[in-house]
């Protein structure tokens, strides 16, 4: 198979726009936010700044005399103010996997990614969510004000495998509490999935895993003699009959797919499988669902 073309940050713009632009409207459909009243903002169950009512309490000298609830306090020998529940945008962070292995396929594996990934954050900005792109080798936190134009940049360079992409991003790398959605096909060490997403659990971040992969890895549907070349340095192997081996490789790929469904159930983060012969409004759906669904 001949390599793909580059792909640019205007064709990933387009792609992600024009399948973002599919959905129903934000509110509809991918209502990502906890708070039906205030789309992207999050309330924190404790005082602060916001547009919600969080509790009266005993008024004390120094509050704004703005802040008196007059109506409840005339129901009492005390006077009362009234606070607002402490609201902010949620963070949440993508990772898309830029590995060699992600450019195999018709289209590659690594272009459909890079289009859920800035779909699923054109959806979230839109919402008035904070979003930003976790990995890419740097050991700083950095700040979820990502635009639209900058995430299409990052993400063609990684498709490009032009960024130090690691091979999976750090837990301590995402804010405590924040959200993290991981775009890869998972061909990658099973102990250092495992460690990510159980750590992040124990650190309060949730996520979900959206596991892109070709059809024919899934089916195995070669016939003949075919020659399978690795992609990550793991050599070639031949095989005289591949119809002969196709029940095992099923098997295994069964087994597989089973121990990251294991992952999903014991840390709450929902599996999204999707297959790049599959038209992928579906996983994007799947995607604001497990958003709709809030941390586990």
């Amino acid at each position: 198979m001949s390599p793909a073309a580059p792909i640019s940050a205007a064709r990933l713009r387009h792609g992600a726009e024009a399948l973002a632009g599919a959905m129903p409207p934000p509110g509809v459909a991918v209502q990502v936010v906890a708070n039906p009243h205030a789309p992207g903002l999050h309330g924190y169950r404790r005082a602060g700044t916001g547009e919600t009512f969080w509790q009266f309490r005993r008024y004390q000298s120094g509050d704004a005399a703005a802040a008196i609830d007059w109506r409840r306090s005339a129901r009492g020998r005390h006077i009362f103010v009234r606070e607002k529940e402490l609201e902010a945008a949620q963070n949440i962070w993508l990772w898309c996997d830029g590995s060699p292995s992600m450019h195999y396929g018709r289209p590659e594996k690594a272009e459909r990614a890079a289009i859920l990934t800035l779909a699923s954050a054109i959806l979230l900005l839109r919402a008035g969510e904070r979003v930003a792109l976790s990995g890419g080798g740097a050991d700083r936190k950095r700040r979820p004000t990502a635009t639209v134009d900058g995430l299409a940049e990052s993400l063609s360079r990684t498709v490009a495998g032009d960024s130090a992409t690691p091979a999976l991003p750090r837990a301590e790398q995402v804010p405590r509490h924040a959200r993290l959605l991981l775009f890869s096909d998972f061909l990658i060490e099973t102990d250092a999935l495992n460690n990510l997403v159980m750590t992040c659990r124990r650190r309060g971040i949730g996520g979900a895993l959206v596991q892109v992969i070709d059809g024919s890895e899934e089916d195995l549907p070669f016939s003949g003699r075919v020659r399978f070349d690795g992609l990550e340095n793991e050599g070639s192997v031949t095989i005289g009959r591949v119809a002969s081996v196709r029940d095992d490789y099923r098997h295994q790929f069964t087994a597989w797919r089973n121990s990251l469904r294991d992952l999903s159930v014991r840390s709450g983060w929902p599996l999204i499988v999707h297959r790049t012969d599959r038209a992928p409004q579906n996983a994007l759906l799947a995607i604001a669902g497990a958003l709709t669904a809030g941390p586990s």
